[in-house]
C-alpha cells in the first residue's frame, strides 16, 4: 500500500505562484511514477503532469511552461511548482502513483491522495 497525502494548496492572486507537495508512504516511492492531476467541479478530471521514476516529465498543454513538476526520492516527496497562476487553473489538486507512468497520465493510477484544494482569484 502507498498513502498519499497533499499540502500547499490555497488562495493565490491570478500571476501568483504555489507549490504543492504530495508526501508518500509505505511501499519504495523511488519506483514508482508520481503525478497529478485536478477536477474542477462539474467537469471531468484532467491530467496536469507526471514524472517518471528516471525523472522525465510529462505536462499537459494547458500548464507546460507555468508548471514544474519535481519529486525528493530521499524525502518520498513529490512536488508541483506552479506559476504564472490563471482563474482556471481553480481546481482540486490530487496526487496520484502507480509503478507505470502510462497509468498516471492516463489518470487510471492505483494510488491517489485525497486532494488539495487551490483557488485562483482574478
Amino acid at each position: 500500500q502507498v498513502q498519499l497525502v497533499e499540502s500547499g494548496g490555497g488562495l493565490v492572486e491570478a500571476g501568483g505562484s504555489l507549490r504543492l507537495s504530495c508526501a508518500a508512504s509505505g511501499r519504495t516511492f523511488s519506483v514508482y511514477a508520481m503525478g497529478w492531476s485536478r477536477r474542477v467541479p462539474g467537469k471531468e478530471r484532467e491530467f496536469v503532469a507526471a514524472m517518471s521514476w528516471s525523472g522525465r516529465e510529462y505536462y499537459a498543454d494547458s500548464v507546460r511552461g507555468r508548471f514544474a513538476v519535481s519529486r525528493d526520492n530521499r524525502k518520498n516527496t513529490m512536488y508541483l511548482q506552479m506559476n504564472s497562476l490563471k482563474p482556471e487553473d481553480t481546481a482540486v489538486y490530487y496526487c496520484a502513483a502507480d509503478p507505470e507512468l502510462q497509468l498516471v497520465v492516463n489518470q487510471d493510477p492505483t494510488y491517489w491522495g485525497q486532494g488539495t484544494q487551490v483557488t485562483v482569484s482574478s
